[in-house]
């Protein structure tokens, strides 16, 4: 009878530990649709904030918003939810309850940062970054330029200025306004025929392309959820050969497509992960998706292999001279060296220790931007302020996060990155 006793002992606590969880996961499934009510909330006002949504109706908002951007009752509310999330967050990083709770807190306290910049009430560059994206970017001073310009101008053949010397190498390569579409989208199959052989994605997913001008970005990709995006190439300024292999495939295959794509189909569909259904444009979701996209463009075409799909079949198809090629390459190397040159801009501009002038000659010195180049990138600081530096740093903490596996895995490595709610401070940890 004793053993009856204590089996039946054993059984209830089982039960009462069964019900904590289920309370638990309760808890935090009625959190993440207050996150999501939230920012829907927030993108009736700020038109930048939600990036995508997928979600059910039912958490939209009802009605129409108040006339005036209701700063304090919104925040107010990030930090009540953050209040929640701290009492299910235990520390444990086996926990998914735990592990879902504190990386929705890392998202509300960007909603927070984002709520006050949106009202005017802006901060210093690097702690703007550090509330929005988790991080805040490694300063370079202008001698880490110089030393980077100076190997440049060493390879660049003839006399002048450096930024002069790489634009006539450069414009040999600029792809013909009637071609653009052919060859977009045949690096873009390229890129997903290589993406299809690690990854297996949903049968039904689909996008479209389209041209657009008057942007103050290259490209964006507006997912749509249901494994559809509408991908946007703006042609407003000149291409060239190595900004459709990048663009194609930042946007799409493995970028910002697959992404998107993954997390629908292994968080929301799969898991019911209803905060993963709103992504929020201003986050520390926003370094894990750029940073990725770039880091994505190295993965899917290797070293030679970028190359060599430009000179074979790229360049033919835009009627271009395939000559010099390798050598335009070789010098694109050495200038993203200089890519931390814009972080530096938008700190200055941030900061208002630049003007416009000074940001477009620092822009034209130090990243070998031409005139048209250096502003479209001064339009995009002003209108998303720190993002930029989910690109580069953000491609930095990625690729190290990767590249601690061997060859062989950062495939699978990836595709583990792009399908779960990872932090800034999880990649951090691999610096």
């Amino acid at each position: 009878m004793k053993y009856l006793y204590l089996g039946l002992i054993l059984f209830l606590a089982g039960c009462s530990g069964n019900d904590k969880n289920a309370d638990k996961e309760n808890d935090v499934n009625l959190l993440a649709e207050k996150y999501v009510r939230l920012g829907l909330k927030i993108g009736q006002y700020d038109a930048d904030f939600v990036d995508a949504y997928y979600g059910p109706d039912s958490l939209k908002p009802i009605g129409t918003p108040a006339t005036v951007f209701p700063k304090d009752s919104l925040l107010a509310e990030v930090n009540a939810l953050i209040k929640d999330c701290g009492n299910l967050i235990t520390g444990n990083d086996a926990d998914s309850i735990s592990h879902r709770a504190k990386w929705i807190s890392e998202q509300l306290v960007a909603y927070g940062r984002r709520i006050k910049i949106f009202s005017g009430e802006f901060d210093d560059f690097d702690k703007e970054c550090k509330e929005l994206f988790g991080t805040s970017a490694p300063v370079y001073t202008q001698a880490h330029f110089q030393q980077v310009l100076a190997s440049l101008d060493s390879l660049l053949p003839g006399k002048g200025a450096i930024q002069d010397r790489f634009q006539q190498l450069a414009n040999r390569f600029i792809i013909p306004t009637a071609k653009l579409d052919t060859v977009f989208k045949t690096a873009i199959a390229e890129s997903r025929k290589r993406t299809m052989q690690y990854f297996s994605l949903p049968a039904e997913e689909k996008f479209s392309l389209e041209y657009v001008t008057n942007k103050s970005w290259s490209g964006y990709n507006w997912y749509k959820g249901n494994y559809t995006s509408l991908i946007q190439i703006n042609t407003e300024n000149k291409i060239f050969i190595e900004r459709v292999i990048d663009v194609g495939s930042h946007e799409s295959y493995p970028g910002h497509h697959v992404y998107n794509m993954l997390l629908e189909k292994n968080l929301y569909r799969d898991k019911g992960w209803v905060e993963i259904s709103m992504y929020p444009l201003f986050s520390p979701q926003s370094l894990i998706a750029e940073g990725s996209a770039n880091y994505g463009i190295e993965l899917a075409f290797p070293g030679q292999e970028k190359i060599d799909f430009a000179k074979n079949v790229l360049l033919p198809l835009a009627g271009l001279d395939t000559t010099g090629i390798e050598f335009y390459f070789k010098a694109l190397a050495l200038k993203s060296k200089l890519a931390f040159a814009r972080n530096e801009v938008a700190r200055g501009i941030i900061n208002n220790t630049m003007n416009e002038d000074t940001a477009i000659n620092y822009l034209k010195k130090y990243a070998l931007n031409n005139e048209e180049t250096a502003k479209k990138s001064i339009s995009f600081t002003r209108k998303y302020r720190g993002y930029v530096i989910n690109y580069n740093h953000g491609m930095q903490l990625i690729q190290n996060y990767i590249e601690k596996y061997p060859v062989a895995e950062r495939w699978a490595a990836f595709g583990k990155l792009l399908s779960n709610e990872i932090s800034t401070a999880q990649l951090e940890e691999n610096k």
